[in-house]
């Protein structure tokens, strides 16, 4: 059984990359650009319902980390000239004003450096609970901008990044999303994982059973951190420029609708999610322009923000009528498929 499974996971990850062969080759660049972010959203997405979903914490602090990621990327990866070109009113500090590395370590680097910041904010914030713990986590989210906003010499502050590299492709992105998928699958079903569900449907309990909950709840947030300092290194070097007004709360808010239309818990429902809400918002964008639409009898005028109003009321639908999401807490295995696959129909007796 394991071994048909392993065999049945690398047959649909070839498929995978088959279809980006395909898609990077028939597509244009507005529609490889949307499948591009699908999947750093797909990381965005995995990255916080880690903490959200799996462990049961109230974190809104996911876009300081993934600002912290994309500005990380985006200095190690630019050439010194372009530096020099952003840098016109206060020159970048030594020695990232000389330094270009390759794009993976410039990654993992970014990576780190998130799970870094993420460990000195957790150790403070992650003694709270509820509320308390998802306005700190905001307030940190916050400072970091803030602190981006300001310090000329090293983000170039409000002017922003321009002319970062395009390193980012669908190989990249989709790539990093797969193992994303992996490495939260394999630890939300070792004995790690079932003790951050433990913390999450109950904290007494768990920590009455010998869990200790800072370690395992810190673990979870530094991961978390991590992949979405990665992310934000992956958007970063797709979008081409960066500055701080686009790590606003309204970033987090996009990522935990993903989570939430997904299913907290559900490493499934979040690819879905992800995918529905990244095509949706592109197939909604006309709604943000200022022009007369009309659909039989029903005419409008789209003004800018129109689009989240709608995702705002769409949130509020799956919250009242699927509260679970698409998902819940369920995920799509081999196992269950084939046992659907294999379930023969009843005749008129009710016998199969």
């Amino acid at each position: 059984m394991k071994k048909r499974n392993k065999l049945l996971n690398i047959a649909l990850i070839a498929i995978v990359f088959l279809f980006l062969l395909a898609a990077n080759n028939g597509l244009d660049s507005y529609k490889i650009r949307v499948l591009n972010l699908c999947a750093i959203y797909t990381i965005f997405g995995l990255s916080l319902n880690l903490i959200n979903g799996f462990t049961g914490l109230f974190s809104l602090g996911h876009a300081g980390f993934i600002a912290l990621g994309a500005y990380t990327t985006a200095l190690l990866t630019m050439p010194e000239k372009i530096k020099t070109q952003n840098f016109f009113m206060e020159s970048l500090i030594a020695p990232l004003n000389h330094i270009s590395i390759p794009f993976l370590p410039a990654l993992i680097l970014a990576g780190l450096i998130s799970a870094g910041i993420a460990f000195l904010i957790g150790a403070p914030a992650l003694r709270l609970k509820g509320d308390y713990l998802a306005i700190a986590t905001l307030g940190f989210a916050e400072i970091i901008r803030v602190v981006l906003n300001n310090a000329q010499s090293i983000t170039n502050g409000a002017l922003g990044l321009r002319g970062i590299p395009h390193f980012t492709n669908l190989y990249w992105t989709f790539g990093i999303a797969i193992v994303t998928i992996i490495i939260v699958a394999s630890l939300i079903n070792s004995s790690y994982g079932r003790a951050l569900k433990a913390i999450r449907e109950d904290e007494i309990a768990a920590e009455s059973m010998g869990i200790n909950l800072f370690k395992h709840k810190t673990i979870a947030f530094v991961i978390g951190a991590f992949f979405a300092g990665i992310g934000g290194g992956l958007l970063g070097n797709l979008m081409g420029t960066i500055d701080p007004s686009m790590f606003k709360f309204v970033f987090t808010f996009n990522i935990l609708l993903i989570v939430v239309v997904g299913g907290m818990g559900s490493i499934t429902g979040t690819v879905i999610a992800a995918f529905i809400v990244t095509i949706g918002g592109e197939l909604l964008r006309f709604l943000d322009m200022e022009k007369v639409y009309s659909f039989g009898f029903i005419s409008f005028t789209g003004i800018p923000g129109l689009r989240m109003v709608i995702f705002s009321i769409l949130l509020m639908i799956i919250v009242l009528f699927f509260r679970t999401g698409i998902m819940g807490t369920k995920e799509f295995t081999w196992k269950s498929i084939f046992k659907y696959s294999n379930e023969k129909p009843l005749d008129e007796g009710g016998n199969k």
